[in-house]
């Protein structure tokens, strides 16, 4: 009787031992979990370098004698005062700070995956609640910053869906779902690298994303890491600089 008594305790312990293991694997993961899906952060440090805009051309002198008529074609590429255009390289790793941003431990990456972010947005972005703009948002935003005109407004330029499927923080996006854009390689179009896409939080932003390709060929045939066209004011009285904040998110 003792003997079977001792049995039943033994399997007792047992039992008690892998449910307290499980536990801990189910804790372990959670927090994997949310390590892993941590939200898109404000870059540690921003630095500056080259912020140029094409000069307009001089005027083209026509001279015919009285009497004449001419006949031309002109051809002429405006600047457009209602967007503006972020390139860039990303360096970054993975660490473990304190409150202080004293690091305890860092994790060098040889590659760099992940998404820059950009917003109007100066408070906090409701990250938990993000996903594919639609043509609703992006029509309030075109209203927002008086973007009237339908040939390039928001909805006009993010006219593509084409993109791969990523993650923001914990939010999977899937692929081909969100209004799109894939910015210029060597001063032509391409639907490859450099993909652009306009998200929306729930709480009356939009946010800007691009995936982070790896020293690829730009814009202009240098390499980047990112590039990304957002919006500016379209008052054609407006002198001003709209501020937008940037926000990265490394992994995934």
């Amino acid at each position: 009787m003792k003997k079977k008594k001792f049995k039943i305790m033994e399997k007792e312990k047992r039992d008690r031992l892998i449910l307290i293991v499980l536990l801990g694997l189910a804790g372990l993961m959670v927090l994997i979990n949310f390590i892993s899906a941590a939200d898109p952060v404000g870059p540690d440090s921003v630095v500056y370098g080259t912020n140029e805009t094409k000069q307009a051309s001089a005027a083209q002198m026509v001279n015919i004698s009285g009497g004449r008529i001419l006949s031309l074609n002109l051809t002429a590429n405006t600047q457009n005062p209602r967007w503006k255009a972020f390139v860039g390289n990303v360096v970054g790793s993975f660490t473990l700070d304190d409150a202080s941003g004293a690091t305890i431990y860092d994790w060098s990456l040889s590659s760099i995956t992940g998404r820059v972010y950009s917003t109007r947005t100066s408070g906090a972005v409701f990250w938990s609640g993000i996903g594919c703009a639609n043509t609703t948002t992006m029509e309030a935003e075109n209203v927002n910053i008086n973007h009237s005109s339908s040939e390039d407004n928001i909805t006009a330029t993010f006219s593509d869906n084409t993109h791969s499927l990523f993650w923001v923080g914990s939010n999977s996006i899937t692929a081909n779902t969100c209004p799109t854009l894939n910015t210029y390689v060597d001063n032509s179009t391409q639907d490859t690298s450099f993909e652009e896409m306009v998200l929306y939080d729930g709480n009356s932003n939009l946010v800007y994303a691009t995936i982070l390709e790896e020293d690829v060929t730009g814009y202009d045939g240098q390499s980047y890491d990112f590039q990304m066209i957002v919006p500016e004011n379209g008052l054609p009285s407006f002198s001003g600089a709209t501020a937008y904040y940037l926000y990265v998110e490394i992994g995934n």
